[in-house]
């Protein structure tokens, strides 16, 4: 078992602190500045593809930020509906439990409406249409016939990603847009206590698991990753699609190759290497597991 020192009671004041409105983020004369990058270039690594001009890789950089906030909403979409799951079997045991996790939903919803706000501003603004896959409700649906331990184990890879994305890539990037920089602040924010929620969640789930619930609940991980990162290879070539249609220019089989190559291992990267390699994550995996934690760090340079 991972020790930790986490409890609700913490994450709900912790909570309570962080405050903020979607208004105060986007709308009136805070908006998407189309002359500046969204993504750090460690997440978004369009810089190799030297036979774009610098233009160009501002544009495929601002696809990439479409496709997070897009991929994110996606993701809470799974969350919220599991949340409520977990809420109806320990609303009569713990009420401070359960205010934190009606909190962790109410937030995760809100986030949902941020998201969507986000792109409906960018799909006004950016001159042309982006393709996704999905329907994100399908996908959720998907996701969430797995075993419940697997699926909080995605939800807490995801939520470490986000921290690690935040404080090592973003935070001290001077050249970001700042609407979309003070997004990712805020999101952060939140998901600096849900982590520490879906760690807690993990371990209810595991005190009502016998030894093949987990092995089954491992092997559904295992299954989610391979059935998300088949998505990510799809929306690589549909952003290689839009990058097309945004810039009016056709790329070259060796230049679409390129592309394609370099950008599914940034998609693989930003959605799924750097929340398998966080220690916190891979900490939780090895209290369960030894083995699990073995193969997904065999697992990790592949993705990254």
């Amino acid at each position: 078992m991972y020790h930790h020192k986490f409890s609700y009671e913490a994450c709900l004041q912790a909570s309570e602190r962080v405050t903020w409105r979607i208004e105060d983020i986007i709308g009136g004369q805070r908006q998407l500045d189309f002359s500046k990058p969204f993504m750090p270039e460690a997440l978004a690594r369009v810089e190799p593809l030297t036979f774009l001009t610098h233009a160009e890789q501002r544009i495929l950089n601002q696809i990439r930020g479409y496709g997070y906030l897009y991929t994110f909403a996606l993701v809470e979409e799974f969350i919220v509906p599991f949340i409520m799951d977990q809420l109806r079997g320990s609303v009569h045991d713990d009420d401070v439990a359960t205010r934190a996790l009606l909190g962790f939903a109410s937030e995760e919803a809100k986030h949902i409406q941020l998201f969507n706000t986000f792109c409906a501003a960018f799909r006004r603004d950016f001159g042309s249409q982006c393709a996704t896959i999905g329907p994100a409700a399908e996908i959720a649906d998907t996701i969430l016939e797995h075993h419940p331990l697997a699926v909080a184990l995605v939800i807490l890879q995801t939520e470490w990603m986000t921290q690690d994305h935040y404080v090592e890539s973003v935070k001290d990037e001077q050249d970001l847009d700042p609407v979309f920089k003070d997004m990712l602040k805020h999101h952060w924010l939140d998901e600096a206590q849900h982590a520490k929620m879906d760690t807690l969640m993990i371990d209810t789930l595991l005190a009502h698991c016998d030894a093949d619930s987990v092995r089954d609940g491992i092997e559904d991980y295992f299954a989610i990753s391979g059935f998300l990162d088949a998505g990510l290879m799809r929306q690589v070539r549909y952003d290689c699609d839009s990058f097309e249609t945004a810039t009016g220019r056709s790329l070259s089989g060796v230049e679409r190759q390129a592309f394609i190559a370099n950008q599914s291992q940034a998609l693989r990267y930003t959605y799924m290497g750097s929340g398998m390699r966080h220690p916190n994550f891979l900490s939780v995996v090895k209290g369960i597991s030894p083995e699990t934690h073995h193969r997904i760090e065999e697992l990790i340079p592949a993705f990254c």
